[in-house]
């Protein structure tokens, strides 16, 4: 039988849990990836890869406890913005500006997370859906609801609406290899997603208003 870990026994610091998770987050948003190799969290962290298994089980539990830490703080956002007292429109660029600003901090959510779902079983791959795709989704169908009620959106489906706004945001915050041998750098930084920021928000929001 394999020894209980215990986390005296590892010399865990205080917040190690946490810090296994943001340099987890940082490898893959440096690397553009999602996945890592427990030898490359430990180097990066500086803390035993052993403690992996005693906070998460495995690697997989890590992801997943990085899932949830980054979809929660979105569905979060968003059910508080749908809440606040702002029309349909100042509430979708709003949400547009969280998006690019979201992916741009953490590129790898939404890939990760679809592969969480296609490889669980389909009990967890639905569990995984509806804890963090279907929130989504019905807060799109609320919100273009309330665009259309007022006058000010056109009827649009919600689904092909979550698709379009998160896949635009997705391809662009892993492009660094377009950006590499087309545009001779591969760096995303604070000016270039502002910008991005910009053009999906423009491009998104005159996309679904009622022309006048």
């Amino acid at each position: 039988m394999d020894a209980v870990i215990s986390k005296s026994d590892l010399a865990a610091p205080p917040g190690a849990r946490e810090q296994l998770l943001d340099t987890a987050s940082a490898i893959m948003r440096e690397g553009d990836i999602v996945d890592i190799s427990l030898s490359d969290l430990s180097r990066q962290s500086g803390l035993n890869s052993a403690l992996v298994k005693y906070y998460f089980g495995n690697k997989a539990g890590l992801l997943k406890a990085l899932i949830e830490r980054e979809w929660l703080a979105i569905v979060k956002s968003v059910e508080a913005l749908l809440s606040k007292d702002f029309d349909a429109e100042t509430k979708l660029r709003i949400h547009m500006e969280g998006v690019v600003d979201n992916f741009f901090r953490t590129p790898y959510t939404h890939r990760l997370l679809m592969r969480l779902i296609r490889e669980s079983e389909p009990e967890e791959a639905q569990r995984l859906a509806d804890t963090y795709l279907k929130p989504l989704l019905d807060a799109y169908e609320k919100l273009i609801g309330e665009g259309v009620a007022a006058g000010v959106f056109r009827p649009v489906d919600p689904q092909l609406f979550y698709f379009t706004v998160i896949g635009a945001a997705d391809r662009f915050f892993s492009a660094r290899l377009v950006l590499k041998y087309c545009s001779a750098t591969d760096v995303l930084d604070e000016a270039l997603r502002d910008r991005y920021r910009t053009h999906l928000n423009d491009f998104v929001v005159a996309g679904i208003l009622v022309q006048r």
